[in-house]
């Protein structure tokens, strides 16, 4: 990918360009053509998936998606005051329940910096999340397929988009420089909430958080049904890498 580089406060030709943040939410979930293609294929691949399963998807629990939120927040509050439960679990969930199968009641789609280690910021065991990782957390028509899976097949009850504080990638979006490689391709999605936040980087990372979970929860036919169904709910939410508390986006 050629490198390139691009000032947010121009005309792009993006649904973001020129919008406050909620016409960028709004215009991000319905205009993304390329979203939509991967999402309505992935969305019959999966379908097929759970019709030919030979039982209904469950989830490890009887959560409910509320007591599912509430489990992450308690975990938070455990790990930000260092009282870590699941390095005590892992071993045992990991021979009696995760070798043949797994069921975890919640799925996040972090960003891949290295200080967000999502586990171990919820304090859960292994086999309880199902993460999907990706710089900037944004929702490609690869990652959402992957959260359909989480969600549809393997039963989770909450879905998080979790941002984080000085963001790279939002970071790199605003500055718009020149970049190697094909790390440009990561600027696209986040233009939206630069654009609805300008240069203010905590509030660029926290738009994006919210846009991405708009974009999940309206452009992907099984995150909709789950949500209308009340078989799902889906946060955005915001991890200080100094304090280790995450907070939740409205």
């Amino acid at each position: 990918m050629q490198n390139f580089a691009q000032d947010h406060r121009m005309s792009c030709g993006c649904f973001g360009c020129s919008k406050d943040g909620t016409e960028a939410i709004s215009e991000a979930a319905f205009s993304r053509r390329r979203f939509l293609c991967g999402a309505i294929g992935t969305a019959g691949l999966i379908t097929g998936a759970v019709m030919s399963s030979s039982r209904p998807a469950v989830a490890q629990s009887a959560l409910t998606p509320d007591q599912a939120l509430q489990a992450m927040l308690d975990g938070n509050k455990r790990f930000t005051e260092g009282r870590l439960q699941s390095p005590n679990e892992d071993l045992s969930i990991l021979k009696s329940k995760t070798a043949e199968k797994q069921e975890p009641f919640a799925a996040v789609l972090s960003c891949a910096d290295s200080r967000v280690p999502v586990e171990l910021v919820f304090d859960q065991s292994i086999g309880h999340l199902f993460v999907v990782r990706i710089a900037g957390n944004i929702a490609t028509p690869e990652v959402t397929a992957s959260l359909e899976y989480g969600i549809a097949v393997l039963g989770a009850k909450l879905l998080m988009v979790l941002g984080h504080s000085n963001c790279g990638a939002v970071k790199a979006t605003i500055e718009g420089k020149a970049v190697p490689g094909q790390i440009g391709a990561l600027y696209a999605p986040i233009w939206p909430a630069v654009n609805a936040a300008g240069d203010n980087l905590d509030a660029a990372i926290d738009v994006n958080a919210k846009i991405q979970a708009t974009l999940l929860s309206r452009t992907s036919t099984i995150i909709a049904k789950a949500l209308k169904d009340n078989e799902l709910k889906v946060v955005a939410g915001r991890y200080d890498v100094a304090s280790g508390v995450v907070s939740l986006l409205s």
